[in-house]
């Protein structure tokens, strides 16, 4: 892990990824952690596995993030940055990646996964980044997928009636759902998603700056 300390006494940008940080808060400098690990894949198969054996593969991940995280917690940082496709890797097709993916709902709803992790329905990787992030009290920028489902209205609805995004969120030190970016850049071979309608400019405010997506 990489810890990275930044002097918030004039304008400063911090980028890893897609992430990047404004020094606009109101502490005079903070902490952040950047991660990567050797990712856990799943096998390659042409069939979608079940949604439980998705979350056992999916937890293998977290378990190794929650290490990072904890750790850069105690060494004092503030936000922690995790890898693209770290939490359950890349080999998919439109397919099988589904029981891999959440609904992932607006960060307007004002929503604490860890307390209520129903509320949108199946949500068990979204409610433990949540509780990693509260439990440590540090902001968490994690990869995950999410689902939306649509119909025959929209023109663009994919056959399978739904749209799959490559998605960044971000958990606040309370474990609130505070930022949510659908990926509009994908890779050639990221034919398991969908691209946004529109390229998205996502933002959050922290006592330590405002941080951008």
């Amino acid at each position: 892990s990489i810890l990275i300390m930044a002097s918030l006494h004039f304008p400063q940008w911090a980028v890893s990824f897609v992430f990047f940080a404004q020094a606009v808060g109101s502490m005079d400098t903070f902490i952040a952690a950047v991660y990567e690990h050797a990712v856990i894949l799943p096998n390659k198969t042409e069939s979608p596995v079940s949604t439980e054996e998705a979350l056992l593969l999916i937890n293998k991940n977290i378990d190794i993030l929650e290490s990072a995280i904890k750790l850069a917690a105690r060494q004092g940082a503030h936000i922690i940055v995790t890898p693209e496709d770290g939490i359950y890797g890349w080999i998919f097709t439109r397919e099988t990646i589904y029981p891999y993916l959440e609904d992932i709902p607006d960060p307007e709803v004002n929503w604490i996964p860890c307390r209520d992790p129903r509320r949108f329905g199946y949500t068990p990787v979204q409610e433990r980044l949540s509780c990693l992030a509260k439990e440590n009290s540090i902001y968490i920028m994690a990869n995950i997928g999410d689902k939306k489902p649509c119909n025959a209205t929209d023109p663009h609805c994919p056959p399978d009636g739904r749209y799959q995004y490559n998605t960044n969120v971000v958990f606040d030190s309370k474990g609130r759902l505070t930022a949510r970016y659908h990926k509009y850049n994908l890779f050639e071979p990221e034919i398991q998603f969908d691209f946004p309608k529109d390229s998205e400019l996502v933002t959050f405010d922290t006592p330590f700056g405002k941080f951008g997506i």
